[in-house]
């Protein structure tokens, strides 16, 4: 049996690494990712540096010290023109909008006359700032009238932030959990895109066989159940194999791509020093809360990450992977398994919609507790705990360990399951499967 189980799983294998699509995707997809990387990052860069050009028109005793350039927008103040004369200086100079505040004896009544014209409908951010200097007037104004001084209007709205710490003495950083939960949510993310894209090749692989009724002469020398843990084993190899390529060569491309346009690296490592000092000398010259944060990053216990990684992707993905081959075998075409697949596909949208918004406000809530231990969403919603570490603080181990254990009971159980429906409906042919007939066929 065993070294039946293994022809198959090398012929599974090989079939797919050496297939065209493969190997040109193995190619363009880190390509792709980089670029789509690099061209975001871009973006993001020509957007943040255009500065919107506001004009000023101002005709009362007020504001006329309190709009400064920001990042955002610079101003320029048009004094003596007409509000007309105003509108079209700005419209030919091709400028972003006029800022017009008419007379008025009170900064309340000249504040609610004010306008900003612009071509079309204004930007959130660009309205946002404005209104913060109108707001801030305001409200210095209404404070003055009630006997506060300008002096204590600026101590008044200096801002507050409550001092946080752990019980050690260690200063607490403010969204490190959030930023934890992300990191880990890529990783389980990187398992739900793995399970629906490899799962679907497993299932294509049965019909494809099926159809062509090959399947007829090779459960004759080989047991069905033997067919399918081949097929399953065997994409999972050249899933891990296409995976690792486009790890180390999407990471080689985005480090070469980081160098490129300039952007600077905290050094990966300094030459002989211990890996508990990796580039805290670099780091000296940061700001401090910029230090605390790449501490907090780097103390993630990125070795447990990787490993659990991989042992919730494996059984994740041989828990999902036999239900695409039950599936597969139970119908004819691809089209007959539309009906089937959404029910597959729903538990790992859930992980990945319901982790985030649990794991994000309470990483120990029941909610989180709960869909880390189910086995159909723990190997997305763990691993957004487990950046967080195992034990005090992090994931109870009893909690890491149920939820491996459940996932090969849960494992052992759907590829018995699936495997009734796959001996069945290899060899059924015409006739379109419903859910009432799947359940026919497990009893047999």
């Amino acid at each position: 049996m065993a070294s039946k189980l293994g022809l198959i799983i090398k012929r599974e294998y090989l079939a797919k690494v050496r297939n065209r699509s493969f190997i040109v995707m193995t190619i363009l997809s880190p390509l792709l990712m980089v670029g789509m990387i690099v061209l975001i990052a871009f973006l993001a860069k020509v957007n943040d540096d255009e500065t919107r050009v506001v004009t000023i028109l101002n005709q009362s005793a007020f504001f006329r010290s309190d709009f400064y350039p920001s990042k955002n927008i610079s101003y320029v103040h048009m004094d003596d023109l007409s509000l007309e004369m105003a509108k079209d200086s700005t419209n030919s100079l091709e400028y972003y909008g006029l800022l017009y505040i008419p007379e008025g004896k009170t900064v309340e009544e000249v504040s609610r006359s004010a306008y900003l014209f612009t071509k079309d409908n204004p930007s959130t951010s660009v309205t946002r700032e404005l209104e913060d200097v109108f707001q801030n007037q305001l409200r210095q104004d209404r404070l003055q009238k009630l006997g506060v001084t300008s002096e204590q209007f600026s101590t008044v709205e200096k801002p507050f932030e409550i001092n946080l710490s752990t019980f050690d003495g260690e200063k607490s950083m403010r969204g490190i959990n959030e930023i934890k939960a992300f990191i880990g949510g890529g990783f389980g993310y990187a398992i739900m895109m793995f399970i629906i894209i490899y799962g679907g090749f497993v299932m294509r692989s049965v019909i494809e066989e099926k159809t062509s009724r090959i399947i007829e002469v090779i459960i004759s020398s080989v047991k069905p159940f033997q067919l399918m843990l081949g097929k399953i084993i065997g994409n999972s190899l050249a899933g891990i194999t296409q995976f690792s390529i486009w790890i180390i060569s999407a990471s080689a491309l985005l480090f070469m791509a980081v160098l490129i346009f300039g952007i600077d690296l905290t050094a990966l490592s300094n030459d002989g020093a211990a890996p508990g000092a990796v580039g805290m000398s670099q780091l000296g010259g940061m700001d401090s809360d910029m230090v605390m944060y790449a501490k907090e990053i780097y103390d993630i216990p990125w070795g447990l990450l990787i490993v659990s990684f991989f042992i919730y992707f494996v059984l994740g993905y041989l828990i999902y992977s036999s239900i695409y081959a039950a599936i597969g075998a139970a119908v004819d075409n691809e089209t007959d398994t539309q009906q089937f697949i959404f029910p597959i596909i729903l538990p790992l949208m859930l992980a990945i919609y319901v982790g985030f918004f649990s794991v994000f406000s309470n990483p120990h809530g029941p909610i989180a507790v709960g869909f880390s231990l189910f086995p159909l969403t723990s190997p997305i919603v763990m691993l957004m705990r487990l950046p967080g570490g195992i034990g005090e603080g992090g994931v109870p181990l009893w909690q890491f360990l149920l939820s491996v254990f459940l996932l090969i009971v849960t494992f052992l159980g759907i590829v018995s399951l699936a495997a009734k429906i796959y001996r069945t409906g290899i060899l059924m042919y015409g006739k379109k499967p419903t859910y009432k007939e799947l359940i026919k066929w497990l009893r047999y």
